[in-house]
């Protein structure tokens, strides 16, 4: 069985650490490959290869970072196929999915192409007499990221691409689930041009990440996960210094208004709800009804059409599914003791995912479409992110309520309005407490050249990821005020310098 190691210096190198963890294909439950868990010292080793390489790659002009992302951009198309395989061999999403998120995550590499306009500076003639004064938007030096395992292209390029191109160097920690495609983008990337050192990649748990957070070669650290794990790496990090960003938890609110396009908004849900099987932070996992005609209507269709989907592997010979396994037999199991608290707290069971089963694949991670319905604000469903197939529908009297509903919860990620009324869309744009807002869409996750990030415990940081965001937090700015003298000085000043 193959053991997946390390990027660094520009080549795969095996890891010495003698710690290993298993990776599995969640749709058959067999354990393809192993994965290398990185010691501190050869965490440290990639540390120090990429602050050599920092020296060189900061020096080269912006036109020709731009280039090398140009040409990753037409590798990453040509290979797009290959890489969707590998993610949905690892992670178990359905092919097209796999193919989805690489696009997003190309989009950024589109907007990394244009880094020698995005860090340009701010230029000012004449501030005082003789006086210039103009800024500069500078590397920071070794950044680092660790991502997640529920988008292990998707979320990695979200983080290198604008890095690099802003002249860092960069070291990626991804999830230890399904680390292949990390490392074939790495490939690419050298293959693009990148100069060795510039990107590394280090496979590991704990270890590892401490080491990250703690280095003091670390200028700047990403992180997509769970609130719990981003609040550590957001106060181990800050306290050592660093610059972070950390996206946590998320519980997304849909809210259905009576005028609403009833098939619009099933088919919104069905996609949003259970696509990639939950497992995607911007998911919807609850749909708020106002009135109990509303919410009716609603449990009727989603449960007709759900009665409809197709679950199965990722990638088969046959028609593709809708939606393909959990991750691992672990969070699986967590996936359905949610569901069984909320049919203990009293929620209504409407369509049950539990004892799911595909046929040809029976030890596969599967958990069906699951509905419920009369879901409250204090049961354990609604309060905690699930990271399922499971949709909660909770039923509210008026609008005000829904959005006093969803600005309480704890988190404030993404979610949603559909109506056909223009009053409530802008009122709900503009009263609710969430960072990412759609009107009519049910996953309004940002486009490459906008910044992508949530409100409340959804987002540990001041900067959001991508779009100018991403630049600003890869960059530290330097001005400069200069002024170049016809003649003698006047003498020495012993007053604050005022331009005149």
């Amino acid at each position: 069985m193959s053991v997946i190691g390390n990027f660094i210096g520009g080549e795969r190198v095996a890891s010495t650490s003698g710690r290993t963890g298993p990776v599995y294909n969640p749709a058959t439950g067999a354990q393809i490959a192993t994965v290398a868990l990185s010691s501190a010292d050869e965490t440290r080793a990639a540390i120090a290869n990429a602050e050599a390489a920092f020296k060189i790659w900061s020096k080269v002009t912006p036109l020709n970072r731009a280039r090398v992302m140009f040409k990753y951009k037409e590798l990453i198309e040509k290979h797009a196929d290959e890489i969707a395989t590998l993610i949905s061999q690892e992670h178990g999403k359905v092919f097209s999915d796999a193919k989805g998120e690489l696009t997003r995550g190309l989009e950024v590499v589109e907007f990394a192409c244009g880094i020698p306009h995005l860090q340009k500076g701010e230029h000012s003639l004449n501030v005082g007499r003789g006086v210039d004064s103009y800024s500069q938007m500078m590397p920071m030096g070794v950044c680092a990221g660790i991502s997640p395992f529920n988008f292990p292209a998707m979320v990695p390029m979200w983080m290198f691409p604008v890095a690099i191109a802003c002249g860092n160097t960069f070291i990626m920690k991804p999830s230890e689930k399904d680390p292949s495609t990390p490392l074939r983008l790495a490939e690419l990337l050298k293959e693009a041009g990148l100069p060795d050192g510039v990107f590394n990649i280090v496979n590991g748990d704990k270890e590892a990440v401490d080491v990250l957070l703690t280095d003091e070669r670390i200028q700047a650290v990403s992180f997509v996960g769970s609130t719990p794990i981003a609040e550590y790496i957001y106060s181990t990090a800050s306290a050592h210094g660093k610059r972070v960003q950390a996206l946590g938890g998320a519980k997304n609110h849909m809210i259905v208004m009576p005028d609403a396009e009833p098939s619009q908004v099933v088919n919104s849900l069905m996609g949003a709800a259970y696509g990639s099987a939950g497992e995607r932070c911007m998911a919807i996992s609850v749909a708020v009804c106002v009135g109990d005609e509303v919410a009716d209507h609603l449990i009727k269709d989603l449960s007709e059409n759900i009665a409809t989907m197709t679950v199965g592997a990722g990638i088969s010979d046959g028609p593709e599914a809708h939606m393909g396994p959990l991750i691992t037999r672990e969070h699986a199991d967590k996936v359905l003791g949610f569901i069984d608290s909320g049919v203990a707290e009293g929620a209504t069971l409407v369509v049950d995912g539990r004892n799911f089963v595909v046929s040809g694949h029976e030890n596969g991670y599967f958990v069906g479409p699951t509905l419920f319905d009369n879901v409250k604000a204090g049961m354990r469903i609604y309060q905690e992110e699930v990271f399922g197939p499971v949709l909660c529908v909770v039923r509210v009297n008026s609008y005000e309520e829904a959005l006093n509903l969803i600005n309480a919860h704890e988190y404030g990620n993404g979610t949603a309005i559909f109506t056909r009324d223009g009053d409530t869309a802008r009122n709900f744009v503009e009263n609710v407490q969430v960072g990412m807002v759609g009107v009519n869409v049910p996953i309004p996750v940002p486009m490459a050249f906008h910044s992508f990030g949530g409100w409340k415990r959804s987002l540990f940081g001041p900067l959001h990821m991508h779009g100018p965001d991403g630049v600003r937090f890869y960059t530290r700015m330097k001005t400069i005020t200069a002024r170049w003298p016809t003649g003698l000085s006047a003498g020495p000043e012993f007053t604050m310098p005022t331009m005149k």
